[in-house]
């Protein structure tokens, strides 16, 4: 860890890693990456975090955060020149990626891994979590973001976790009935702060050169 940048372990592919990322580039902040394999993950990243689990930041006063939106929000507290923690829209903005966590997540995990979860076929786990989308379909009626004109932390702080519904099955997904939703999700996908939160690193190693994210 360098004496000058928070340390924040990752894995690109992760949506929790992805929206902790994104947070970090909205609020113009740096930091010194370490990209895993969660297969190998390293001891370092265990002796912090004993949970495993990404992403996990440690401050500079070694202070640590384990969980994705705590990090998206201390990242947007130390500069928010978007305002994604406006405060007219926090509480709406909080209410939606509790319900994204709390049981959006639980019915995306279903979809994508219907072989482990033979309770319900992978079309009911769809339908479940088509719930959620409707819900977001309706809110980006007329609207480029989920809760106005402007990007907040909800947007960022779900999106990764639509992404990943939406690869399970591209030609499912943008063949249902939610073309807000499906032309929010594409605008996401080519934006240059996503893009630039996508850039492929090597998995870390201790005598690595310092990875500075981003760059």
């Amino acid at each position: 860890m360098t004496a000058s940048l928070p340390l924040l372990y990752s894995f690109r592919r992760c949506p929790y890693a992805m929206r902790a990322r994104l947070g970090i580039l909205f609020a113009e902040q740096q930091v010194e990456l370490r990209e895993i394999v969660l297969k190998n993950k390293p001891p370092q990243m265990l002796a912090i975090s004993p949970k495993g689990t990404v992403p996990v930041l440690q401050l500079i006063d070694g202070t640590v955060v384990e969980e994705s939106r705590e990090i998206m929000e201390w990242a947007l507290a130390q500069k928010d020149p978007q305002g994604l923690l406006e405060a007219e829209v926090l509480y709406q903005a909080n209410a939606l990626i509790d319900k994204n966590d709390n049981e959006f997540k639980h019915w995306l995990d279903r979809y994508k891994y219907a072989d482990r979860h033979l309770e319900m076929t992978q079309e009911e786990y769809r339908l479940q979590g088509e719930e959620f989308l409707q819900i977001l379909e309706e809110l980006l009626i007329n609207k480029p973001y989920l809760l106005g004109d402007k990007v907040t932390i909800a947007d960022i702080g779900i999106m990764p976790f639509i992404r990943q519904f939406a690869h399970v099955d591209r030609d499912i997904f943008y063949s249902l009935p939610y073309p807000n939703l499906q032309h929010w999700l594409q605008n996401w996908l080519e934006h240059p702060i996503f893009l630039q939160v996508m850039t492929k690193f090597q998995p870390w190693q201790e005598d690595d050169e310092v990875v500075v994210f981003p760059s």
